[in-house]
């Protein structure tokens, strides 16, 4: 419901997922954007074993510290039940205060990875009647399985370089594989923040790569290495629903780290960032367009985050990110606001967004 002129925002994070920690600095950043005078906030964690909990979150309690990432561990315990009127947030303890919770009017869920932003909540939030946040079921599932990524980019003819897929419990060799060359990169298929992610320069480090991978996922991709430049570019949608293309931006590996793992992502200052992106302007326009290509190919809605690789004048399409990172270094709020969307603009757009859709 409306708290007299503002809008009630509940902002959904953590998870069950490997990438609990950086949901958590992700709401941070939200939450620090979200203007008090426009929204009633209502920061609604899950715990690692998957407990919906309300809290007293803030900003700073949100952040890392030093190496150690912030996680949800405790709060009032909450369920979203849906109601005749509007869905509500309703406490599970004796005497918590039900006038805090209510009805809601959107979520924002903060959510990366696996029960989160691969369909499961965005589920849930339309069997509730809830409005969202992001893309809907259908392009959530698919953004977060890597090899239904392929396919349907594949099918839109975006360019996805070479793959294979592993099973868990199905045999396999690496001699099948040895076509998509060395290095290779072994993933888990339904993962992000490159969690359990190996690179492989060694056929005889494979299994251990394998089972890397396996221990986030049945399913694992074997990808054949593209030699070349990280470009990673944003999508929103605007009031119409068609999709816009922030500019490009490069990410460069300082030395020490051979590769965007999660440690350089978010612990070891380990990259620098060309924003916009250092490339001939046909080169720029040509990845922009690749990139509303790859949201309109997942059928997403709001937002996505398109990652590339350019080797050559060769644009490859890597990942889609149906809730990229929203973390004080992530890139997709960078290169808006380098687009002339700063971050409350972002996140008001988002919201907007979500509650156009539901109308």
């Amino acid at each position: 419901m409306l708290v007299g002129s503002r809008i009630r925002v509940a902002v959904v994070y953590g998870g069950r997922s490997s990438e609990h920690g950086i949901s958590v600095v992700s709401a941070g950043s939200v939450l620090a954007a979200l203007d008090p005078e426009r929204y009633d906030v209502v920061p609604v964690g899950i715990t690692p074993a998957g407990k919906w909990v309300l809290t007293d979150a803030s900003a700073e309690t949100l952040a890392i510290t030093g190496r150690t990432l912030p996680e949800v561990d405790k709060g009032t315990a909450v369920v979203l039940a849906q109601d005749p009127d509007a869905p509500r947030l309703v406490p599970l303890e004796a005497g918590a205060a039900v006038e805090t919770l209510g009805s809601v009017d959107v979520v924002f869920p903060v959510l990366h990875g696996r029960f989160g932003e691969d369909g499961t909540i965005q589920g849930l939030l339309e069997m509730a009647g809830v409005p969202y946040v992001g893309p809907g079921v259908f392009a959530s599932a698919a953004g977060m399985d890597k090899e239904f990524t392929k396919i349907l980019l594949r099918a839109a003819g975006l360019d996805v370089g070479e793959f294979a897929v592993l099973r868990r419990g199905r045999p396999y060799s690496a001699v099948d594989l040895h076509h998509l060359g060395l290095p290779v990169f072994v993933k888990p298929a339904r993962a992000g923040s490159s969690v359990g992610i190996t690179r492989v320069d060694d056929w005889a480090a494979l299994d251990d790569a394998v089972a890397t991978a396996f221990g986030h996922d049945d399913k694992v991709l074997v990808e054949a290495a593209v030699s070349g430049r990280e470009i990673e570019c944003g999508v929103l949608e605007d009031d119409a629903g068609a999709p816009h293309a922030s500019v490009p931006a490069e990410i460069r590996l300082r030395p020490g780290h051979d590769w965007y793992d999660f440690d350089a992502k978010y612990l070891d200052d380990a990259c620098d960032f060309d924003i916009p992106a250092r490339l001939a302007d046909e080169l720029t326009a040509e990845i922009r367009n690749a990139a509303c290509r790859a949201f309109t190919a997942l059928d997403c809605a709001g937002l996505a985050r398109v990652d590339f690789f350019l080797a050559g004048e060769r644009v490859v399409v890597n990942e889609v990110n149906t809730m990229p990172g929203f973390t004080p270094i992530s890139l997709f709020p960078r290169v808006w606001a380098a687009s002339g969307v700063d971050y409350p603009t972002l996140v008001d757009r988002l919201i907007a967004a979500a509650l156009r859709r539901a109308a």
